[in-house]
């Protein structure tokens, strides 16, 4: 048996299939009535809706399976997210890669599988719209391009709940993904023993660049200030927009002071970067740490951070007085 790669883009792709909020959520109509017309369509007797996990595959849709969940390690589905196109596998017992799966030596003796990758907008492949049967079998061309309609419907439903999770102007998440994900992260540090660091962030002054320069100035300069957060952020770091001017980052495994070198790094690319604009784009931040002994919660650390924050806005606007 050959494991699964990991993509890579792994943590943000995690990042978005946690910002959907579908893991562990109940069974909807809007995604078994795709599994159900696949089963009928193809007369094949298990068809699922499959959420690739760190560790696990997560079944969102089942429609032949009573399993909810297998581990990742072995799933098929955590090789077609490898790849754009649909993961066809015929035989898997002629197949080096699957020959001794336990998913192919024992239930539910896989055989033949056709997963669609399920991407986000954004390219992120969550899962995969999935097909299974316990004898070999293949798909000519039509059957490749029903099975890749009926995913891209899936996918959308997928992309519109990670949409309603976005925030529109700068592409990074927004408050309510914010709160959900970084909940889950800390829950991951706090099982793995790992630090991890949270950032408030304001822009100064951008009521200034909205009344002198129009707001379609202030949303480039929220974007501006977004994709420079994404140059000097990691990718296993999270960053998101709360509203307005104000911006979050939580930094996993990650102490303050590497946190505070970072929002040098930050200040040294805006510096480039206001050379060529009409406005300067500033900016104020709070950052605090949580360890994973302690108790404090999401809401505590954002409360610290404000304080923090806005206390050096305070200290900011005094020396320039």
């Amino acid at each position: 048996m050959i494991e699964p790669g990991i993509p890579v883009d792994e943590e943000e792709r995690i990042a978005a299939l946690l910002g959907t909020e579908l893991l562990d959520s109940s069974d909807e109509e809007r995604f078994d009535r795709y599994t159900r017309l696949v089963r009928k369509l193809f007369d094949i007797p298990i068809v699922l809706v499959s959420l690739v996990d760190r560790e696990r595959q997560w079944f969102k849709s089942r429609q032949g399976l009573e399993a909810r969940e297998t581990p990742r390690n072995i799933s098929f589905c955590g090789h077609a997210i490898l790849r754009e196109e649909i993961f066809i596998v015929e035989d898997a017992t002629k197949d080096e890669r699957f020959h001794d799966n336990p998913l192919v030596t024992g239930e539910p003796n896989i055989r033949f599988y056709a997963g669609y990758p399920l991407a986000t907008s954004s390219g992120h492949r969550l899962g995969t719209l999935c097909m299974i049967d316990r004898k070999p079998r293949r798909l000519d061309n039509d059957d490749i391009a029903t099975l890749t309609d009926i995913g891209e419907m899936v996918a959308g439903e997928i992309g519109a709940l990670w949409m309603a999770n976005v925030d529109e102007t700068t592409g990074l998440s927004n408050r309510r993904a914010f709160n959900e994900v970084s909940a889950r992260l800390l829950a991951l540090c706090r099982r793995n023993g790992h630090a991890a660091s949270l950032a408030l962030v304001d822009m100064d002054d951008f009521k200034m660049i909205n009344d002198n320069f129009g707001h379609s100035a202030g949303d480039q300069a929220l974007c501006i200030f977004a994709d420079a957060l994404k140059e000097v952020f990691r990718e296993s770091d999270f960053c998101a927009r709360l509203g307005g001017d104000e911006f979050a980052v939580l930094l996993t495994g990650t102490d303050t002071e590497q946190a505070r070198q970072a929002f040098s790094r930050l200040r040294h690319i805006l510096a480039g970067e206001n050379s060529s604009l009409p406005y300067e784009i500033k900016f104020s931040f709070g950052v605090v740490e949580w360890r994973p002994g302690g108790d404090e919660t999401l809401g505590t650390l954002l409360e610290k951070a404000d304080n923090l924050m806005y206390r050096q806005k305070q200290e900011r606007r005094a020396a320039t007085a």
